[in-house]
């Protein structure tokens, strides 16, 4: 089997080294200014698929899908960052007839939406900050269903991730600007300026659990991380597992994930 990487750095060595030990061949794809970069070199096989700029080389889906068809590969393992959670991608390698490594992508869909997925956890049973629900797509509409809310909230990117498109609005005076702002970032990072409100908890802990899933509904607790550390709500260390967890609180949190997990039918291999 022949697996093409669209990735580079760390991330596409280290699932290179995996198809390695289980006698996979590995396709590297890499931009002109990374003719010679570790990646590139580490790969079985390498494609150049354009130049420097990120979109138009490691986020052109015609150019990545060109370059796995051409090399005889037939999966993609789009690692993290760049094309791993676009839908329409996920999409394009399947209708391509390539197995796609990562979830079906209405799930990406699902979970790149944080309104939907928050309703798809509420369906699952799992307990879920009350929020208002709403889709801002301009700041008044949003001032005139926020009257009477209590405060600090955040107003958080609908399309959102990586700790961009969030901000704090501790009174009601200063919630236009914060929408205002949250919307222009979240416009520029993820081409969707809607938001929307939930409340703002205080020294709250950011647990993640690893899952893997068969797509039928079978679905593997790998423990968990913590990710608390951080610099503008983006994460600078991650420890697993998650220290001080009473071992109640570690199951539920497990849990959890894992009734998510089944609900979404969550895979990791077409």
């Amino acid at each position: 089997m022949k697996v093409l990487i669209a990735n580079r750095g760390e991330i596409a060595i280290r699932i290179m080294r995996a198809c390695r030990e289980i006698n996979m061949t590995s396709v590297a794809v890499y931009s002109e200014v990374d003719a010679n970069a570790r990646h590139t070199r580490f790969a079985d096989e390498a494609v150049c698929i354009g130049p420097a700029k990120a979109s138009e080389s490691y986020m052109n889906i015609d150019a990545v899908l060109k370059a796995a068809i051409d090399s005889g590969a037939d999966a993609i393992h789009p690692g993290y960052g760049f094309l791993s959670e676009n839908e329409t991608f996920a999409k394009a390698v399947e209708t391509a007839g390539l197995i796609f490594i990562g979830p079906r992508p209405e799930v990406i869909y699902q979970m790149g939406n944080k309104l939907i997925a928050r309703q798809v956890a509420e369906e699952a049973g799992l307990p879920v900050l009350k929020s208002l629900n709403v889709e801002f797509s301009d700041p008044q509409q949003a001032l005139d269903l926020c009257k009477g809310l209590q405060y600090p909230v955040l107003v958080k990117a609908v399309s959102g991730g990586g700790g961009r498109g969030i901000r704090e609005a501790n009174t009601f005076d200063e919630l236009e600007q914060v929408i205002t702002a949250a919307s222009e970032e979240a416009a520029a990072v993820f081409g969707n300026q809607s938001v929307y409100l939930e409340p703002l908890v205080r020294d709250a802990r950011h647990i993640e659990v690893q899952i893997l899933g068969d797509g039928h509904g079978k679905v593997l607790i790998l423990g968990e991380r913590e990710c608390s550390i951080q610099r503008r709500r983006q994460k600078l260390i991650e420890e697993a597992p998650a220290p001080n967890l009473t071992d109640g609180l570690r199951k539920q949190i497990h849990h959890a994930a894992w009734q998510l997990g089944k609900l979404l039918k969550y895979r990791i291999f077409q």
